[in-house]
């Protein structure tokens, strides 16, 4: 395993020791852009981690949300892109169905960058109906790093939020999933 975190807007100051990857979020809907996405993408590049981008997925207008998420997400071969589905702070969220055409988008518009899903255990064991999840699963499960309460195949495990969003990614190495994140 090896370790990682994943940053918003509200993470100005973090630190990269230890760490062999970095997911920064990138957009909202179809409209917010994080403002100290840039600066973090450095801060992680820098330090020589492996680099994602997530988008907060909003219910509709889903082929837009994809284009908007691509156009802001720098691009670079080897990052990854992740779906972050959950709720809206309207208590809204996006279908099953809205969910994998996001990531299929995604898919079409980058076919050089690994595509996937990060959702919570509950979201995975009730809402989802599919159970697809593009290139991997981010799930996020409060429990003991590495050991999520889910049968299926996951990636990443997003493990607390205290006092950031701590990650474990099932590599062996930061090579490993550098290697991995490298579509030819």
């Amino acid at each position: 395993m090896i370790r990682g975190i994943d940053v918003s807007s509200y993470q100005s100051d973090f630190s990269t020791e230890g760490v062999d990857f970095v997911i920064v979020k990138a957009t909202e809907g179809r409209s917010y852009v994080n403002p100290r996405m840039n600066a973090q993408v450095k801060k992680a590049r820098d330090a020589g981690c492996v680099v994602g981008f997530y988008h907060f997925l909003w219910p509709d207008n889903i082929k837009a949300q994809a284009e908007y998420f691509v156009s802001k997400a720098v691009e670079r071969m080897g990052d990854i892109l992740a779906c972050d589905w959950e709720s809206t702070g309207e208590g809204t969220y996006a279908s099953n169905a809205q969910k994998d055409q996001f990531i299929e988008e995604v898919k079409r518009l980058r076919p050089s960058n690994r595509a996937g899903l990060y959702c919570n255990r509950n979201f995975w064991l009730t809402v989802d109906k599919t159970s697809y999840a593009g290139d991997f699963l981010w799930i996020a499960d409060y429990v003991t790093a590495g050991k999520p309460r889910i049968q299926a195949k996951w990636r990443i495990h997003q493990y607390t939020s205290t006092p950031l969003d701590k990650n474990v990614a099932d590599f062996s190495s930061r090579a490993a999933m550098k290697d991995w994140s490298t579509i030819d």
